[in-house]
This record gives C-alpha cells, sequence and structure tokens, in this order.
C-alpha cells in the first residue's frame, strides 16, 4: 500500500488537505485513483488508514478512516556520527542507516572533509537529508523519524557523547565489534568520511573513551561503513534477523 508523511497532526475521521508534493507524487506518479486507500504517517508512532477523496494533483483531500500504533523502533538505540562525505555518498548512507533502524545521525566535519557547509548551504544541505530521512521511513514503514541533527566538527562530536558504548571505525584496529560486550541499550559509532580519520583524530577519540574497531580485512567505502556497523549491532544485541 501507498506510505507517505504528512507533516501535520492527524485524527481519525479528519479530512486533510495533503500538500502539494505528496499530492502530485500520489495522483500524477502513482496514478492513485479516487476511493483508493493510503497510509500516512507524521512521525508520532502511529500509521493513519485514509481514503483517497478526490485526484486533485496539486491538494487532494484524503478521510482518515482508521489509526494503529506501530511497534517496529529497535530496542538497541543507535546515533551514527558520519563524517560527511559528497551528496550521493552521504545521501545513501543516510538512506540505508534509516531503513536499518538508526535513531539519530550527525554530520560530522573531519580534517579529511572536502565539503565546505557554512550558513545558507548548511541549512540546505540539512533540509535535504531530513527529506532523505523522510523518504526512507515511507519505504522502511518506520513511525518515528530519525532525527538529522546539524553537522558539528570532530571536537565537538567526541566531546557531545556522555554515555553508552562509543565506538570509532578504524580498519587498523584491532578489536572486532563481534568481540565487545552487549551495550546498555545505547551505542554511538563514528565514521570517517572519504579518506577515513587522520591519526590525530583516532588518538583524540580513543582519549575521550572511544573504543577502535575493525570490521574486517577489506577497507569499506565511507557510504558502506557506517548501515554496514549497523547491520552488525542490530543483529548482535538488536532486532535484526
Amino acid at each position: 500500500m501507498i506510505r507517505l508523511y504528512h507533516s501535520s497532526s492527524l485524527e481519525v475521521g479528519q479530512t486533510i488537505d495533503l500538500e502539494r508534493n505528496p499530492s502530485h507524487h500520489l495522483i500524477r506518479v502513482l496514478r492513485a485513483k479516487k476511493g483508493s486507500h493510503v497510509l500516512l504517517f507524521n512521525g508520532d508512532g502511529h500509521e493513519y488508514l485514509a481514503e483517497l477523496l478526490d485526484e486533485n494533483a496539486k491538494h487532494c483531500l484524503l478521510k482518515i478512516k482508521q489509526a494503529s500504533l506501530i511497534n517496529n523502533e529497535s530496542p538497541l538505540k543507535i546515533s551514527l556520527y558520519q563524517g560527511i562525505s559528497r551528496s550521493d555518498r552521504m545521501d545513501s548512507c543516510i538512506q540505508k542507516s534509516i531503513e536499518l533502524g538508526v535513531q539519530s545521525i550527525t554530520p560530522v566535519v573531519c580534517q579529511r572533509t572536502t565539503i565546505n557547509l557554512k550558513g545558507a548551504r548548511a541549512e540546505k544541505k540539512l533540509r535535504h537529508w531530513q527529506q532523505v530521512t523522510i523518504s526512507a521511513c515511507e519505504q522502511s514503514g518506520r513511525c518515528i523519524i530519525p532525527e538529522i541533527k546539524s553537522a558539528v566538527n570532530f571536537v565537538q562530536a567526541i566531546a557531545s557523547i556522555k554515555s553508552g558504548q562509543k565506538l570509532i571505525l578504524n580498519p587498523e584496529a584491532n578489536n572486532s565489534i563481534t568481540t565487545l560486550a552487549k551495550p546498555e541499550k545505547h551505542i554511538s559509532i563514528l565514521i570517517g568520511p572519504e579518506g577515513g580519520f587522520s591519526q590525530e583524530e583516532i588518538k583524540q577519540a580513543t582519549d575521550c573513551g572511544f573504543t577502535p574497531i575493525s570490521l574486517g580485512p577489506r577497507i569499506l567505502r565511507t557510504e558502506t561503513a557506517g548501515p554496514a556497523c549497523i547491520a552488525i549491532a542490530q543483529s548482535l544485541w538488536g532486532d535484526l534477523g
């Protein structure tokens, strides 16, 4: 069934005016017809069954017929601190991490980050990443939208994490994630940008209590490393598999 995000509150019996972009997608792209059923979510943990009342591609009307509480969030709370990479790679990392159940994502400016994010450009990029997150929630069935935080520099990132299991990915590390003790519900994962972390950054992180880990004998691309690490953690301690 078609699943769409709606930014406003939703209640059973309510008739809503769907926003322009999702209306166009529903009518022109998905070819939905009057009387079709659509699932809506707004991030409150519920899914709302709605009936399409018209076929207006600019602002279509839907009536909320039913609400269901959805419980598909992972018991393992994972925060990803992702070194910022080029647009398509960052989008892919965010999308797959959301599908795998990450709770929050913080973009991190590292020494080897090549993208300059400041002012209006940073705000525009954040809005784009938030839209990628919503699209991933639409696809994966999540009804609570993970938080995409504003970008911070590396020092701010490692200083902001006060509790829980703290991991930094380093291909040269001796530890594997599979050798670690089960975390007490929360885990923070720090992934480098294209080119990885500098030795200085790895030392700064370990001095702040991070455990360096390796995911095996092959070096993963930045957009692969985060989702791979999340998938392993979910398989070991969360709800994957």
